[in-house]
C-alpha cells in the first residue's frame, strides 16, 4: 500500500502504516470508526486535532440460512435440521461408501471381506457404507448444505432402495420423475 495520503512518500508495509498512523478503531454494528494519529512534523504546542474516518460495515452471519428437506405431507411441528455431528459423519460414511465402491469395481481381487480385514470392522457394515454411494444427487448434497432434518442419517439412508425415485418415495419427498 502506498502512504501518499499520508504525506509520506514511500511505501510501507500495512503493519507498519497501521502502527504508524491508526490511534485506535472501533466497531460499532453499523460502522468502523477509525481514529488516526496525529500527522508527522505537526506543532506538538498546537491543541492535537482528532482526525476520524467512519466506514460503514455490518458483520457478516456467523451461520448460513438453510432450507430443511421436509415430506409432502407437511412438516412435522419440531422440524430441526440436523446435527453438525451427525451431518459430517453421514457426510464421511458416503465418501468411504465411494471409495470403497471404486476400490471394489477398480481392483478384481478386493472383496468386501478384504475391505471389512483392513478397516477392522464387519462386512456387514461396509455394505452398508456402500450401499450410501448409491444415494440420489439431492440425497448427497442435502447434508452437506445442512438441509436434511434430524433423524436422517448414517442407519437410515443405508436402508434405502438403490432406486432414486423410491428412495424419495421412502422418505415422503416429492418425486421428481418416474421410471417407465
Amino acid at each position: 500500500m502506498c502512504s501518499r495520503s499520508l504525506n509520506e512518500s514511500t511505501a510501507i508495509e500495512d503493519e507498519v502504516l497501521i502502527h504508524n498512523h491508526v490511534v485506535r478503531i472501533e466497531v460499532q454494528s453499523d460502522q468502523l470508526v477509525i481514529e488516526l494519529a496525529n500527522p508527522k512534523g505537526a506543532d506538538p504546542k498546537r491543541k492535537p486535532s482528532r482526525s476520524v474516518i467512519e466506514v460503514p460495515w455490518h458483520k457478516t452471519p456467523s451461520t448460513r440460512r438453510r432450507e430443511v428437506l421436509i415430506p409432502e405431507a407437511g412438516p412435522p411441528p419440531d422440524t430441526r435440521p440436523i446435527r453438525s455431528e451427525n451431518r459430517a459423519i453421514l457426510v464421511a460414511s458416503i465418501a468411504r461408501g465411494r471409495r470403497w465402491l471404486d476400490e471394489l469395481i477398480a481392483d478384481p481381487a478386493a472383496t468386501t471381506e478384504s475391505i471389512a480385514g483392513r478397516e477392522s470392522c464387519t462386512t456387514r457394515k461396509i455394505n452398508r457404507t456402500i450401499s450410501l454411494a448409491f444415494l440420489a444427487p439431492e440425497l448427497v448434497k442435502a447434508p452437506i448444505d445442512g438441509r436434511l432434518p434430524d433423524g436422517m442419517g448414517v442407519a437410515r439412508l443405508a436402508d434405502l432402495s438403490a432406486e432414486w425415485s423410491r428412495q424419495r418415495q421412502m422418505l415422503g419427498l416429492p418425486v421428481l420423475y418416474r421410471s417407465i
